[in-house]
C-alpha cells in the first residue's frame, strides 16, 4: 500500500503537468483538486463518523490555516513549479521538507535529534547544488526554483500542522476539512462562475509511448481521485501496519518515480551531475527523515494504531505532489 501511494504520487505530478500544458492554469487546476478532495473526504467522514463534521469556534481559525498554508500553497506553488521545471527535479526540492522540519525541532522546539541531521543536511544542500548546477549560472528556471522551495517549505507546515491537528481529530476528516478551507479559498481568488468548464471537454493527447487521446476532465478527475484521495487513504493503511518511519522512507520513492515517468512520457531527462545529485538528495532526505527522536506516546495503543503521527501525514504533492 505504501508503495502504491508513493507510486500514484508520481504518476499524479505527471498527469498534472500534462493537463497544465492544455490552457489550464495552476491557480484552476488546484482549485478543482482541492474543492473535488474536499467532497469525496467529507463524504466519507459523513458516512463514517457525522459527528466529526462538527468544528468548534476553537479549532475553526487552525482549521482555515493549515488549509490555506498546509494545502493550498503546497499544491498552487508545486503545480507552478512544474509547469516550469522537470517534474522529478521540482519534487526534490520539495521533499526538502522533513529536514526542514526536522531544523525546526531542534532549533525552535528544542527537542533533541539525532547527530546523523547534520550528515543529512550536508547531503541535502551538496546534492541540491549539483541538481541545480550553480557553477553553470542559474540552469533552472528562477521563478520554478523559487516555487519548488516555497512548496518545501509549506510542506513543512503541513507536517507540523498536520501533528498537532491529529492530536484534534481523525485524519480524514482533518484532511477534509484543509481541503475544504483551500477550495474556499481558491473560490475567492479565482471565482467558479469565471471557470472555463469548456477546457475540460477538450481532448488531449496522451503524451509518449500512450495510444490515443483522452478528455482534459478525465485527467482532472484522475488528479482529484487517484492522485490525492486514493494515495492518501493507503498512506494511512499502511501507517497502521508498518508505522509512520517506514512508510515515509518508502515515500522517497515519489521522486524518483516521477523522474523516470517524466523521462520515459514528457521527454525530460536529467544529466550525470543531476542524477548523482539525486542520489545525494535522497540520501540526505533520508537521514532527516530519521534524525527526530522518537515522540512520548500520546495515545493508548488501539488509538495509536488508528491514527498516524506527523511522518504518517507526509502526503506530498500530490497533495503534490
Amino acid at each position: 500500500m505504501a508503495i502504491g501511494a508513493a507510486l500514484l504520487f508520481a504518476v499524479n505530478g505527471n498527469v498534472s503537468k500534462v493537463a497544465l500544458q492544455q490552457g489550464i492554469s495552476s491557480l484552476q487546476l488546484v482549485s478543482m483538486r482541492s474543492a473535488g478532495t474536499a467532497l469525496v473526504l467529507l463524504g466519507i467522514t459523513a458516512l463514517r463518523d457525522p459527528a466529526a463534521l462538527r468544528v468548534g469556534r476553537r479549532e475553526l481559525g487552525f482549521l482555515a490555516l493549515f488549509g490555506v498554508t498546509g494545502i493550498a500553497m503546497v499544491q498552487w506553488l508545486y503545480f507552478v513549479a512544474i509547469q516550469r521545471m522537470p517534474v522529478g527535479i521540482a519534487l526534490l526540492f520539495e521533499y526538502t521538507a522533513p529536514l526542514m522540519v526536522a531544523l525546526w525541532v531542534r532549533f525552535v522546539q528544542k527537542e533533541p535529534v539525532k547527530s546523523r541531521l547534520w550528515l543529512g543536511l550536508a547531503c541535502a544542500l551538496a546534492g541540491l547544488a549539483l541538481v541545480a548546477q550553480f557553477w553553470k549560472g542559474m540552469t533552472l528556471d528562477p521563478i520554478g526554483l523559487t516555487s519548488a522551495i516555497g512548496a518545501g517549505a509549506a510542506l513543512a507546515c503541513y507536517y507540523l500542522m498536520g501533528e498537532h491537528g491529529q492530536r484534534e481529530r481523525d485524519p480524514i476528516s482533518l484532511m477534509g476539512l484543509s481541503f475544504g478551507f483551500s477550495a474556499i479559498l481558491w473560490a475567492i481568488v479565482s471565482p467558479w462562475h469565471e471557470f472555463p468548464f469548456e477546457l475540460l471537454t477538450h481532448s488531449v493527447d496522451l503524451p509518449g509511448a500512450l495510444p490515443g487521446s483522452a478528455p482534459l476532465w478525465l485527467m482532472v478527475l484522475w488528479i482529484i481521485v487517484l492522485g490525492s484521495v486514493a494515495p492518501f487513504l493507503l498512506v494511512l493503511f499502511a501507517v497502521a501496519r508498518l508505522g509512520p518511519a517506514r512508510v515515509g522512507l518508502i515515500g522517497m520513492l515519489e521522486p524518483v518515480g516521477a523522474g523516470i515517468i517524466a523521462w520515459v512520457l514528457l521527454g525530460e531527462s536529467l544529466n550525470i551531475a543531476q542524477i548523482v545529485g539525486t542520489l545525494i538528495v535522497l540520501l540526505g532526505i533520508v537521514l532527516a527523515e530519521t534524525a527526530r527522536a522518537a515522540a512520548p506516546p500520546l495515545l493508548d495503543e488501539q488509538e495509536a494504531r488508528s491514527q498516524p503521527t506527523q511522518s504518517a501525514v507526509a502526503v506530498p504533492e500530490g497533495l503534490a505532489p
